[in-house]
């Protein structure tokens, strides 16, 4: 684990918690180029009610835009949460050279964990892959929002049921 790779996991960390306030999945990522990070988003599903509105998707079309280039031959994604199908697509399109995320995707990780779509030769284009970065703070972002997402639905259901039961429903 390279001093680098935890510093831009750390910035992707810090996207995850932007979209962890907003009542967001909390998945961040940045890009990274020569050294300098050239976009930073995160997850906006909620927000912009987009099923395409993930952390690496946003951060790609930023940086494409930044660079005026959809080759994004020599950049680094740094994502908190192994990329999706989706995600892993666009990566694959667009070029990024190397991906690092933190926690794996069980249930549907495509860059390792579930299947590997960045590493399969039948595509024109691989992108190198480091897992495991920083994953056990990736993973508790992520496992402290769905557990407050679960309390808080309990507690409505709760409400509802008490407010039905004064009115007599």
């Amino acid at each position: 684990m390279s001093s680098e790779d935890i510093l831009y996991m750390r910035a992707a960390l810090e996207e995850a918690e932007k979209a962890a306030e907003k009542q967001e999945v909390p998945i961040g990522a940045v890009l990274v180029l020569n050294g300098e990070i050239i976009a930073r988003a995160h997850n906006l599903r909620e927000t912009e009610q987009s099923a395409v509105a993930h952390a690496e998707l946003m951060a790609i079309e930023e940086a494409c835009k930044k660079l005026g280039t959809w080759r994004l031959e020599n950049a680094t994604l740094y994502v908190t949460l192994e990329p999706c199908p989706m995600c892993s697509g666009a990566i694959i399109m667009s070029r990024v050279k190397r991906v690092v995320y933190g926690a794996s995707d069980p249930k549907g990780g495509c860059a390792g964990t579930f299947m590997n779509l960045l590493a399969d030769e039948r595509f024109n284009h691989q992108s190198e892959v480091t897992a495991g970065i920083l994953a056990e703070e990736c993973g508790e972002i992520l496992s402290s929002f769905f557990r407050e997402l679960r309390r808080r639905k309990k507690e409505e259901k709760k409400s509802r049921a008490e407010a039905s039961d004064v009115t007599g429903e």
